[in-house]
């Protein structure tokens, strides 16, 4: 590290590199944050949870009660210990909260002012925060598994739907109206995810082990099917369609840069695929606990070299090293299956939710204590100094400016 500052300093060195070092440093380094809790708010399971990408300041999160919260994740208090307030709720008395679970949460991806969720109660809405009203609701003849808005989109305003009905259903924020259906699965549809290069570009993935790529502009079918095996069918296997997984796929999420998908199923095993061609990486990540029988919410970090997976296994969160499929480290906290887990960009934090009701937030620890023993071997008078120095703080790292 003290090798990349000194480059950085003397203009020898991309900046870039620097802000990745400390980037995976950080993730590296996470850990359950005993000084930050997280107001708890639902009575039973949290199922989704969005982070705005504006500001990177408010985090929404959707019960299996069919409560939804708005929390802000700053520091106002000005002290060590604090406590992340809900600061908008729409609880069970509000007359437009959902009826039943809420399966799907997320910011409009350029501002806070609007955000988006989906339940099992059938339906979608699309809420004002400033009220806390439905500006739009759209029916669905299902229940509700998935929808996502495009984090890049220009030309288009649609959202795409994941319901028990095997057609996607694509829904126009402009016109509030439903105007075009994607027709290739043969069973429910669980995750839906637009892709973070190409606004056109849809992934989506269902119970029939199918997971498709669409191109939206496109009227006939899909561009490709991801096929586990590549084209080249075991001995064992006699299938006529090509598929995704052994089981239900129940889980998508794309790289920041958009050239890699990944995927979890049921049949315990999570894959990474290259999103320009469909082809399997056979990147290999042993086994990925997955019970789960609806949408399954894991993320990916940005900004590190290498990239790590957080994907949800059993009551803990399991850390991967992206392209080598290693174990980095597996975060346990939870008193019982963790559902929903976000990357927070800006800090390298993890914010985690699960059936027990709580939201926790893995944060990165800072390495004062490394630097105070290295600074008693040197000199022991060092040791008098108070744990609170300046001196022995990495200020510039801190994720609290």
């Amino acid at each position: 590290m003290l090798g990349l500052l000194s480059a950085r300093q003397a203009g020898l060195d991309d900046p870039l590199r620097l802000r990745r070092a400390e980037s995976t440093r950080r993730v590296l380094s996470l850990k359950l944050n005993p000084d930050r809790d997280v107001e708890r708010i639902h009575g039973n399971g949290i199922n989704a949870i969005d982070i705005d990408a504006a500001e990177g300041r408010y985090m929404l999160s959707g019960g299996a009660d069919g409560v939804i919260v708005i929390y802000d994740l700053e520091n106002h208090s000005g002290k060590q210990q604090y406590t992340c307030k809900a600061v908008r709720t729409v609880g069970r008395s509000s007359r437009h909260v959902h009826r039943f679970s809420v399966e799907s949460v997320q910011w409009y991806p350029y501002d806070t002012g609007m955000f988006v969720s989906s339940s099992f109660d059938k339906t979608m809405k699309v809420w004002d925060t400033e009220t806390l009203k439905p500006a739009e609701v759209f029916e669905f003849e299902g229940n509700v598994y998935s929808h996502h808005l495009s984090p890049i989109a220009r030309k288009h305003s649609l959202i795409a739907v994941g319901t028990k009905n095997p057609k996607i259903q694509l829904c126009d924020l402009k016109s509030g109206s439903r105007i075009h259906v994607l027709q290739g699965h043969r069973a429910e549809v669980l995750s839906v995810r637009w892709s973070p290069r190409y606004e056109y570009i849809l992934a989506t993935a269902s119970a029939d082990s199918k997971v498709n790529v669409w191109d939206v502009r496109r009227a006939s079918g899909s561009l490709f099917t991801l096929d586990q095996h590549n084209g080249e069918k075991s001995k064992a296997s006699s299938q006529a369609v090509n598929t995704a997984h052994n089981g239900r796929v129940n889980g998508l999420c794309f790289t920041s840069d958009g050239l890699f998908l990944l995927t979890t199923g049921t049949d315990d095993r999570m894959r990474l695929w290259n999103s320009a061609n469909g082809e399997n990486t056979l990147v290999n990540y042993g086994k990925v606990c997955n019970e789960s029988r609806k949408r399954l919410q894991f993320t990916v970090s940005r900004g590190c070299s290498p990239e790590f997976v957080f994907v949800p296994c059993g009551s803990s969160v399991a850390v991967y090293a992206l392209h080598t499929g290693k174990l980095v480290t597996m975060l346990r906290g939870h008193y019982n299956n963790v559902d929903c887990c976000e990357f927070h960009p800006d800090y390298q934090e993890v914010y985690s939710g699960g059936k027990d009701g709580n939201l926790l937030a893995w944060v990165p620890v800072v390495r004062t204590a490394d630097v105070e023993e290295e600074s008693n071997g040197i000199n022991k008078g060092a040791a008098s100094l108070p744990a609170g120095n300046p001196a022995f703080q990495d200020n510039w790292s801190s994720d609290e400016d």
